[in-house]
């Protein structure tokens, strides 16, 4: 199934926006998984099977296991959502951009080594860079748009002739690049009126939305200026809040406790 399709379905059918990120630090693992040969795929997956009814999709940050060599233990995690909890798309954290056939291994490293159901990327050495992703119509290709980091700005509020590069960013992939209907942005909570520039450039095309949470997003705002007419539209991520809710044995109760918290939240402020 494609990418949109089982996004739309988990929105839908499930009646979620919340995206848990995986960004495994095993210094904040509870003691009793710290220390242990497989820590980093058995805290996440439980995380994983703790909250994977209330999720839109999982996003695991790629260099957080790529520092750990834990690359391995990120293909077994892939592979168990898909396995246990089929249906919930997995969004590879990668950042990734470059040109020629260094981008087409790029994404073979996403969609075959990983199995990921989308990956990020950045979009700043355009098009070419980004074809071999945009070719993958099943695949969801999430582009860097207006990030939550406050560095962002110095480059992506620039003057491109009366509007900022990221609404120009924007405009080029909701016009030029979306033609097989796979395309989606990166847009921080931590600006929802810029957000909200974005979504009446884009129309329907979903946003990943960071910054909930530790960064400090604003729920009621990120909904007010960010979702789609039927209140959907929009992947609302938080990654430490809820991965690192509990220090103890009962961490995954803890990490469901807090996802369920969100999505109870965003459902109360007005989503549909």
């Amino acid at each position: 199934m494609r990418f949109q399709d089982t996004l739309q379905r988990r929105w839908h059918e499930h009646g979620t926006l919340v995206c848990v990120g995986l960004d495994p630090e095993p210094t904040r693992f509870p003691s009793h998984l710290r220390d242990t040969p497989d820590a980093v795929f058995d805290f996440c997956s439980a995380i994983v099977d703790a909250t994977a009814d209330l999720v839109c999709a999982f996003k695991p940050q790629i260099a957080h296991f790529a520092a750990l060599r834990a690359e391995d233990a990120l293909e077994r995690l892939i592979a168990h959502i898909h396995a246990k909890h089929p249906g919930v798309p997995v969004i590879l954290d990668a950042k990734r951009g470059d040109i020629g056939s260094t981008a087409q291994h790029y994404a073979t490293e996403a969609f075959e080594r990983y199995r990921a159901d989308a990956v990020t990327l950045n979009p700043y050495l355009g098009r070419d860079s980004i074809q071999p992703f945009l070719e993958r119509a099943d695949k969801g290709v999430i582009l860097l748009c207006r990030t939550s980091n406050p560095g962002g700005a110095d480059f992506q509020a620039l003057d491109c002739g009366g509007t900022p590069l990221y609404l120009r960013v924007a405009e080029t992939v909701a016009r030029d690049w979306n033609a097989n209907g796979n395309c989606a942005l990166v847009t921080g909570a931590t600006w929802p009126e810029e957000l909200g520039k974005v979504r009446a450039v884009v129309g329907e095309m979903p946003l990943l939305v960071p910054g909930i949470g530790a960064q400090g997003g604003d729920v009621e705002a990120v909904l007010k200026h960010g979702c789609t007419a039927d209140g959907n539209g929009l992947l609302i991520s938080s990654s430490r809040a809820i991965l690192y809710a509990g220090r103890g044995e009962d961490f995954a109760a803890a990490a469901r406790a807090a996802a369920s918290e969100l999505r109870d939240t965003i459902n109360r402020c007005g989503r549909g």
